[in-house]
Parts: structure tokens; C-alpha cells; sequence
């Protein structure tokens, strides 16, 4: 039976990241549950600790997730940004290549970096070519032109 999976990204501030993937890709955050959290801190089954506000909104400090548009039904179609204490220490293993259906407008390198982004390189292999980025906390991905 094939598995599904998700990307998971290692962040120091994981709600920020997700916030600025999610309009990198045109994608969504996926929702917390306000109630949900409170209630189960309210219990006993989560601490204060594990909680955080962002944008005014009470979320699970451990991370955040965006989402497709079409939801899961997309494979590959999420993305969770996990906190961790550490930063980036190293190049990553993995990366994502971002490119626009065609014919489709698509996320520009100038606007990348416009929004904190950077350019580490360029790439080309035969009529391809690409950009060589970095999110704003270090994360590799490429922007295919």
C-alpha cells in the first residue's frame, strides 16, 4: 500500500516560516484550534509551555503547517515547520524546486527577495535553468525559470 508523507523543515520560528512559505507558494497555514488547545491544557494533557500566541491566536509552540489549496488530496501538499532550539548548521539534504504550472504566473526571484530571501547561486542544464535560494532562515530551495 503506498504511504502519504509531509515535508518537515527544522525552524527557530516556526509560525513566521510557515506564514512566509504559505504566500511563497500560495498555499494556506493550516488552522489551529484555539478551544482544542485550551482545553486540553485545561486538562492536564498539555502545558502553558506548549503554547504560543501568533497574530493573536493561540497555537501549539511546537510548529506549523501549510497546506495546498486542495488540500491533502495533493500529494505532497503539506509542509510542517517544526521548532527546534538550533539554527541552520549546514547545507540541507533535501530541498524543494518551485515552479509555476505553465502559462502560469509564478513567484519571481526579485520578489523572493524583496521578502527576506536569498540568492546562494544559479544552475543551468541544457534549455533549464535555475536560482538557488535561500528562505530567511537559511533553508535551500530552487526557483526554476
Amino acid at each position: 500500500m503506498p504511504m502519504s508523507f509531509q515535508v518537515a523543515v527544522d525552524s527557530q520560528h516556526a509560525h513566521v516560516l510557515a506564514d512566509w512559505w504559505a504566500e511563497t507558494l500560495g498555499w494556506q497555514v493550516e488552522a489551529h484550534d484555539p478551544a482544542f488547545i485550551r482545553s486540553m491544557v485545561e486538562q492536564g494533557d498539555a502545558t502553558g509551555e506548549e503554547t504560543a500566541t501568533h497574530r493573536g491566536e493561540l497555537v501549539w509552540r511546537a510548529g506549523a503547517a501549510v497546506v495546498h489549496p486542495d488540500g491533502l488530496a495533493v500529494p505532497g501538499g503539506r509542509i510542517f515547520f517544526q521548532q527546534v532550539p538550533e539554527g541552520k548548521s549546514g547545507k540541507n539534504r533535501l530541498h524543494l524546486d518551485l515552479r509555476s504550472a505553465p502559462g502560469e504566473p509564478g513567484v519571481g526571484v526579485e520578489q523572493l527577495l524583496e521578502r527576506g530571501a536569498a540568492v546562494l547561486g544559479e544552475g543551468r542544464q541544457g534549455p533549464y535553468s535555475w536560482t538557488v535560494m535561500a528562505d530567511p532562515e537559511g533553508n535551500e530551495f530552487c526557483v526554476s525559470s
